[in-house]
């Protein structure tokens, strides 16, 4: 990709890239995320599909990768660049920052410190009038062409607050099948 290519070109190549399909899954009735070698499946519903057509905008002018790490930095960026007000957006966001939390906190705390400096696409009205734009200009409009902030003490705060929550939610069902498991062995 190139920051010269438009914003609908430089999609086009991530969706291929990444193994996405030409419309970047928006068909699919049900998602395949790969967490720690599972495949598990969340519904395509028709708020996530809306978050995730300028989600993936967000990948393209930032540079965030699609892996775990790459997922939880967008997901932190997101949300300090503000995603509120698309709950889709923001629960994902919120499950990715507890997963960032333990693969990769301090990638986590400069995307947030990064988020608070930038803006983000989600108070556009759709994507399609955002699709012949230069990748630069995109990234200039947004604020993603200066030089990343220093991260701070309440970048990481923020980013422990919200995540760890995050992080015991998900870890609950874990905990309940292990004492589960052992007290069927005991």
């Amino acid at each position: 990709m190139t920051s010269t290519q438009t914003l609908g070109a430089a999609r086009a190549a991530y969706y291929e890239a990444n193994h996405f399909g030409a419309d970047g899954g928006d068909a699919l009735e049900w998602v395949p995320i790969k967490v720690l070698g599972l495949t598990l499946k969340i519904p395509n519903s028709d708020g996530r599909r809306r978050a995730v057509r300028i989600h993936d905008l967000h990948h393209v002018v930032t540079g965030y990768q699609t892996d775990l790490r790459g997922e939880s930095e967008i997901g932190a960026w997101e949300l300090a660049s503000g995603c509120l007000r698309w709950p889709a957006a923001t629960v994902l966001n919120l499950f990715a920052l507890g997963i960032g939390l333990v693969l990769a906190p301090g990638r986590l705390v400069r995307a947030w410190a990064r988020g608070r400096h930038t803006r983000n696409l989600y108070g556009e009205n759709g994507v399609e009038h955002l699709l012949p734009r230069r990748v630069c200009d995109v990234r200039t409009s947004l604020g993603l062409d200066a030089a990343p902030p220093r991260a701070r003490l309440r970048d990481a705060v923020a980013v422990f607050a919200l995540g760890l929550p995050m992080l015991a939610l998900m870890a609950a069902p874990l905990g309940v099948a292990i004492v589960v498991i052992r007290a069927l062995v005991h």
